[in-house]
């Protein structure tokens, strides 16, 4: 478990990864959370004009990964992700905000689930509901 906000730590390990081709930005990583968002841009948008699912699952996905790195039991070395569900409500344009509250819903030994909520912030709805669950990996 990490102690403290570690957003600028995992803001930097991004870089040249698809969170950071995404230009997604972090407010806060913590032991049992993270937030952060993007500015939709046209990276981010389907060719039929809506911003692409992959966009929003992107952010909610590696907002609870990050967290569940944060949150990670004594021992543990990483995780995977076991599974993702996303239902989504909304969408935003090209020029809005778009940003997560992910939480920790259950840390378990072996397991972590995360609750995730994307909102845009031009229109102040929610546009997806996300839920994964980690299996905590340890050293062999």
């Amino acid at each position: 478990m990490l102690d403290g906000n570690q957003a600028a730590m995992f803001q930097a390990r991004q870089a040249g990864a698809l969170p950071g081709e995404l230009k997604i930005e972090w407010a806060d990583v913590s032991n049992g959370h993270a937030s952060g968002g993007f500015t939709v841009e046209k990276i981010h948008m389907a060719p039929n004009g809506f911003m692409h699912a992959a966009s929003v699952v992107a952010l909610t996905d590696t907002a609870c990964g990050y967290g569940c790195v944060a949150s990670l039991p004594e021992g543990a070395s990483g995780f995977t992700t076991i599974e993702i569900k996303a239902n989504y409500l909304g969408t935003a344009k090209v020029g809005e905000r778009v940003t997560c509250e992910a939480r920790l819903l259950h840390g378990g030994r072996m397991t972590q689930v995360w609750d995730a909520e994307a909102v845009n912030v031009t229109t102040g709805k929610v546009i997806a509901a996300f839920r994964c669950t980690q299996m905590v990996l340890y050293p062999r």
